[in-house]
């Protein structure tokens, strides 16, 4: 796999890949397709519970992908793609996902040694589940992790979280989406063919059609391709209905502001933590690295034969370049549609309420500060780094809420020059104000990460459970966090539960993959 560091050209000239210009994809090229469904290798009754099971057997492994018009591109793929397969759960029903590490033993690129550490970013799961940094999985090695799937339906996402090596693992390839359904959602929002996932990421090219990696002295990556499901600028074919559509930024700096090329809105139903108190409509919503939006777009309006893109506004201290405006198109064709489908037309203006969003300010217990910025060439909150946990055996914690605890968490970040995706392991939050004025509208749903911005203080309001133990909060413009803007907090006290049982590196070691069940 050839990942080579290219200099990062300027914006003008309209690329930052070295590939020849005949080898570049442009836009609207290449027909939209989604990662498949992982289906279960089987399914049974969980032996200490009861409840209904369903296991999983995933590979990380090197492959290529096909993204450019000719050459192909080296990859690290779950089970050998990018994205990874969808995992399709019900609320209510466990998940038990074997991650089997066949990489190689070290990443073309760097050396760095390549071993994972699977987060299931959205779930509620025990730390030793959680894809904490350090509890790493070897090449030829494998875990099990168990997610409890308890939470209301959501857009969650999969990804590496190897310490010091997320960046250039996920934008490598190792990323991929999971849905958790509920019968609510399942009866207000569109369903199957009509409910898209869209992971969106940005590349940059060798000439020979690798990844090329370039992060600007640990501030960033910004790619001049625009990747939607693997697929450079994909055009979709749509009927005239409503569609539902599940939008990760998996890219590993970019942020993206999206908005229709017709100027019509779309409506917000769920972000991070699922379906909003009440729908929101917007014309474009900035969407920071690891933010799940879902929204509606309604096509019934457009004539047969109309294409509708879907641009890229851009944000501020992103680099830009000739087609990074783009995301992808839609293309409306005449096909019948299902009008015994209810969600065919339907806006759903109420949608659910949830505990998080439900919480008042006057139930917080605890304020607390954290200042993120650049100090001595690394990325800090409140002044320390990953390092200091490490050398403290994982034992120092930035913070120790009690277990059912209400508390308003403020992230500061006083530079103009950098924004900060700040994500919170095990929770989900309400954002309570941006420099002292309401969220966005698109913002008001549960979160798990908030977008802080240039010269921005944001608060945010939560509620610690149903687990205790440690679990990590970080930026998630991940060459931030690999360069070292990650620290943790513990729910509870330091106790048997916490040191032994729920351990985040030694309760549920990775075990030598014999490739037997």
């Amino acid at each position: 796999m050839g990942l080579l560091t290219l200099p990062l050209r300027n914006a003008e000239a309209g690329a930052a890949s070295a590939l020849d210009p005949s080898e570049l994809p442009r836009p609207y090229q290449t027909p939209f397709v989604q990662a498949p469904i992982l289906r279960p290798d089987r399914s049974g009754i969980d032996p200490v519970d009861g409840a209904p099971t369903q296991y999983y057997t995933l590979a990380a492994m090197a492959a290529s992908s096909a993204i450019l018009p000719r050459l192909k591109t080296p990859i690290l793929g779950y089970n050998g793609i990018f994205p990874g397969p969808t995992i399709s759960v019900e609320q209510g029903t466990k998940a038990v996902v074997r991650m089997r590490n066949q990489l190689p033993a070290t990443h073309p690129y760097d050396g760095h040694p390549l071993y994972s550490s699977t987060h299931l970013h959205g779930s509620a799961s025990l730390p030793q589940y959680d894809g904490y940094a350090n509890d790493i999985t070897n090449p030829g090695f494998r875990k099990d992790y168990v997610y409890p799937n308890f939470q209301p339906a959501r857009t969650l996402w999969y990804h590496d979280h190897a310490v010091h090596h997320t960046a250039i693992n996920v934008y490598s390839g190792l990323a991929a989406q999971y849905h958790l359904h509920d019968p609510l959602e399942r009866a207000l929002l569109p369903q199957g063919e009509f409910d898209v996932a869209l992971t969106i990421n940005d590349a940059m090219f060798a000439v020979d059609g690798s990844l090329a990696y370039e992060d600007n002295s640990h501030s960033g990556l910004w790619g001049d391709v625009i990747l939607v499901n693997g697929r450079p600028w994909p055009v979709m074919k749509v009927k005239k209905r409503v569609y539902r559509f599940r939008v990760v930024n998996a890219c590993i700096s970019r942020s993206l502001r999206p908005t229709l090329s017709t100027g019509d809105p779309v409506t917000v139903v769920a972000t991070d933590g699922g379906l909003m108190p009440v729908s929101q409509s917007v014309a474009s919503w900035r969407h920071g690295p690891a933010e799940r939006y879902e929204i509606l777009i309604d096509f019934r309006k457009y004539k047969a034969g109309q294409r509708i893109e879907l641009r890229n506004l851009s944000n501020k201290n992103n680099v830009d370049y000739e087609f990074t405006n783009s995301i992808m198109a839609f293309d409306v064709v005449p096909d019948p549609v299902d009008t015994k489908d209810p969600t065919w037309n339907t806006i759903p203006v109420q949608l659910a309420p949830s505990e998080v969003m439900a919480l008042k300010p006057s139930a917080s217990t605890v304020q607390r500060p954290f200042k993120i910025a650049r100090n001595n060439g690394l990325w800090t909150i409140n002044g320390t780094t990953w390092e200091p946990i490490v050398a403290s055996g994982f034992r120092d914690v930035a913070a120790n809420p009690d277990l059912n605890s209400v508390e308003i968490w403020e992230f500061h970040n006083p530079g103009g020059g950098w924004y900060h995706p700040m994500h919170i392991h095990l929770i989900d939050f309400q954002v309570l104000s941006r420099n002292g004025q309401a969220p966005f509208a698109y913002e008001k749903g549960p979160k798990d990460v908030v977008y802080v911005g240039e010269n921005e203080k944001v608060q945010v309001l939560m509620k610690f459970g149903p687990h205790t133990g440690r679990y990590m909060i970080h930026c998630h413009n991940t060459v931030h966090e690999d360069h070292d803007m990650m620290v943790q907090y513990r729910v509870g006290p330091e106790d048997a539960a916490d040191t032994i049982t729920n351990n985040p590196i030694t309760a549920a070691p990775a075990q030598w993959d014999t490739g037997l069940a």
